[in-house]
């Protein structure tokens, strides 16, 4: 019986890799964010609301509501054109996507980058708004823990 060499897993050359991948996707956010806040703004919508919810390893999105003032009206029809860089991927890629699923792939972006695994254990939940006006997008988040605190006392 002969002993197979086991690969040698080089944790520091993969986290590069993906620190990497991270900040070549994070440099897309700022154009996809304009054309997305165009498509928006060219039907009116002043504000988008995106409630999202998470936990136990998994979480979603629960919730996009778009408003034109203090009325809040259906999602524009149409596309927009997303540039999108696949995990291991060397070119963005452009997909035409409805504007809620342009909002939606933004909003998981958001959280990756900010708050990652926020889907995991007792996970998050909260908040996005989309300040089409301002040009902005808020995220009010809120993370959820158990706690535990024990006492142990000899005399």
């Amino acid at each position: 019986m002969t002993d197979t060499p086991q690969p040698v897993i080089d944790m520091d050359a993969i986290l590069a890799r993906f620190r990497e991948w991270e900040a070549r996707a994070a440099h897309l956010l700022p154009d996809n964010k304009a054309r997305l806040f165009a498509v928006l703004a060219s039907a009116g919508i002043t504000r988008v609301i995106v409630t999202f919810d998470g936990g136990g390893d998994s979480g979603q999105i629960e919730d996009i509501a778009p408003f034109r003032a203090d009325e809040q009206v259906e999602m524009p029809v149409g596309t927009v054109e997303v540039m999108m860089l696949d995990h291991g991927a060397d070119q963005p890629v452009a997909n035409n996507l409805s504007p809620g699923e342009a909002i939606e792939d933004l909003c998981y972006d958001l959280l990756r980058q900010k708050h990652c695994g926020w889907e995991n254990n007792d996970g998050a939940y909260g908040e996005f708004t989309f300040d089409v006006t301002a040009g902005t997008i808020a995220l009010d988040y809120n993370e959820r823990f158990t706690s535990s605190e024990s006492y142990w006392h000899e005399w």
